[in-house]
């Protein structure tokens, strides 16, 4: 076995690059604060930012309990933060480093641009809380040229929802209007494609968030798949035997038929299985060359990759999820170019593609250049 060189040097490289932006952040904190606070220690200013920075790995310490889970709500926003401050303290420094040139007297323009870096986080905040906490309903109306069935309805409504992230931060409340909008769509199918839980299933249980979830309810059943944060969860055999126990399957690798035999909902592992679950997961071919390809086939496949490979093994319409669209901006144009569709419809040959943005949020509740959202589908079968 060789020596993980390459991991470890790229694991210095981000742990360096992480601790030179906390050094950066936290003198321009100084600066700032120093301007009204004469003796403000830059130990205590530095304890505290290291804590805020790091406070999402500290919270997952088990033994802190509620302590550890303020921490680590505290540190999901600084995620968002971080990202913040990497945009904006550069524009004011450079703004700042023309004053200093131009002569001005930095006791004039450092309070200035510090407020004005809070005014535009304040915003930030804001409207990134509002696009997270105020979900829409995007409908999309599609056709497939299967024949329906002698006496099987020819319109579907399918209610989707990925992403939903529930845990510490998104709980019971978020959930309740999940599934009042889910179910107010008096869908025929309502499907969840992944990353139902944040990562541990430990708050899932703890604010028993199943005596929600169990509350929706479609004409030929609710079906989920799993997504990257229940693997890493670890706890990925418990919730399918919770979620089983409320009358929603977990489809790993699995097919089911609905609507007397009509239609097929098939669901692929998600892709953290080829590297963490020993059986691994099945190729889309594997999954679907067994089934009667005159019918109509919606594959759940979290993780948006391989269009190609389920537009060959037959899929008529492929719902994703994953990307949140970046979940605030810059880093939409990033997912942009790593996805092949990172957001929205697109039509692949003969097949469908939807990948939502996502109904909850990883991290902070925060979103900017995207929306939570959940999926109206209308699809309609027509004849071949």
């Amino acid at each position: 076995m060789k020596f993980p060189f390459r991991m470890i040097l790229n694991t210095l490289l981000v742990l360096l690059i992480f601790i030179g932006l906390q050094l950066y952040i936290g003198w321009n904190m100084y600066l700032f604060l120093s301007y009204y606070v004469s003796d403000i220690s830059i130990f205590i200013l530095g304890i505290s930012l290291t804590v805020v920075s790091l406070g999402y790995a500290i919270g997952r310490i088990k033994w802190l309990g509620p302590v550890g889970r303020f921490i680590k709500v505290i540190g999901s926003y600084y995620f968002a933060l971080l990202e913040f401050f990497i945009l904006a303290l550069p524009v004011m420094d450079l703004i700042g480093w023309i004053c200093h040139l131009a002569g001005a007297d930095s006791k004039a323009y450092i309070p200035i641009l510090g407020w004005a870096t809070v005014v535009l986080l304040g915003i930030f905040l804001l409207r990134g809380s509002y696009n997270a906490w105020s979900p829409v309903v995007r409908k999309y109306e599609i056709a497939v040229a299967k024949k329906p069935e002698p006496g099987a309805p020819r319109k579907y409504t399918i209610a989707v929802a990925s992403d939903i992230h529930l845990g510490n931060i998104v709980g019971n409340r978020y959930l309740a209007k999940l599934t009042g909008l889910l179910n107010g769509l008096k869908p025929d199918l309502t499907l969840l494609v992944g990353d139902v839980l944040d990562d541990s299933i430990e708050p899932f249980l703890r604010n028993k968030m199943s005596n929600e979830m169990k509350k929706l309810s479609a004409k030929y059943g609710v079906f989920a798949v799993l997504g990257n944060h229940e693997y890493y969860g670890g706890h990925v055999d418990r919730y399918v035997k919770e979620m089983s126990e409320i009358g929603i399957p977990v489809l790993r690798d699995e097919v089911v038929s609905v609507a007397g035999g009509a239609i097929y909902i098939a669901g692929r592992k998600d892709l953290t299985a080829v590297r963490m679950d020993p059986e691994g997961r099945l190729s889309v071919s594997d999954l679907l060359t067994p089934l009667d390809h005159t019918k109509p086939i919606v594959l759940l496949d979290h993780q948006p990759y391989a269009f190609d490979k389920a537009q060959e093994g037959g899929a008529d319409l492929l719902l994703c999820g994953h990307t949140h669209r970046g979940q605030f901006a810059p880093n939409h144009f990033i997912t942009k170019r790593l996805f092949e569709l990172d957001w929205g419809y697109m039509l692949k040959e003969q097949m469908h593609v939807i990948v939502s943005s996502g109904f909850g949020s990883w991290g902070p509740p925060i979103r900017l250049a995207s929306r939570s959202e959940v999926i109206h589908i209308e699809l309609t079968l027509t004849e071949e």
